[in-house]
């Protein structure tokens, strides 16, 4: 199963851009549902209105990941009007949807933890201070450590340790790829208008076929040469 990390911006366009960011990740999410792609949000920044959203970052799982991005990875397109300033004449808004560089996630060997008997201490008995049941874990790449004394026995209390140090180890990965996406926040603050990957329309975001929108393109450009020769 492979991961990707991918960020949904509004870059410094205005208000109206991150109004597109909430309504698009709403959609965004419903089809990551039905093609059974896991999904973590990251991290998101609201926008100054309610129900705006300046910038989300959402972490992938799956198997198809390239071919649902080829989709979404781009300059995304609203063609509506300003919900926030009624007498503003302009209707086409632009996001844009980027991949973020992840770094290798770190994965838990067992040869890569240093496991260490110790007495228990506290409630259980006279017996519990008299045998190493206690285990301490520490997973040498990144430092983290664990401490266990759930069991008497010292091989399920290696268990529980092992798996409480994935858990920290995921979260130590989670963490690395926020503290990425903030250093390349700068790459994405612009946003190409033109050749969108998709276009919505209106209220209910409706979306356009691309190969309409690619037509009447062509077509602009068609009529905007033969102005040029006449």
């Amino acid at each position: 199963m492979k991961t990707k990390t991918i960020q949904i911006s509004a870059g410094k366009g205005p208000l109206e851009c991150a109004f597109v960011v909430a309504k698009v990740l709403k959609i965004f999410l419903k089809e990551l549902i039905s093609n059974k792609i896991e999904y973590t949000i990251l991290h998101k920044e609201n926008g100054i209105e309610n129900g705006t959203v300046q910038s989300v970052s959402i972490q992938l799982k799956g198997n198809q990941l390239a071919g649902f991005l080829t989709n979404w990875l781009g300059t995304i397109q609203w063609i509506g009007n300003s919900t926030f300033r009624k007498l503003n004449k302009r209707k086409n808004w632009f996001i844009g949807c980027f991949e973020v560089e992840n770094s290798e996630s770190l994965e838990i060997n067992e040869n890569e933890i240093k496991f260490q008997a110790i007495r228990s201490s506290g409630a259980g008995g006279q017996h519990v201070n008299k045998v190493s049941s206690a285990i301490r874990a520490k997973h040498i790449k990144t430092g983290l450590q664990v401490l266990v004394m759930d069991s008497r026995s010292q091989h399920q209390n290696k268990k529980i340790a092992i798996k409480r140090l994935q858990e920290k180890v995921a979260v130590f990965n989670i963490d690395q790829v926020k503290e990425q996406i903030k250093n390349q926040w700068k790459n994405h603050q612009t946003v190409e208008r033109g050749n969108p990957v998709r276009v919505f329309t209106g209220s209910d975001f409706k979306q356009i076929n691309n190969e309409k929108s690619f037509k009447n393109k062509r077509n602009y450009l068609k009529k905007d040469l033969r102005k040029q020769l006449e």
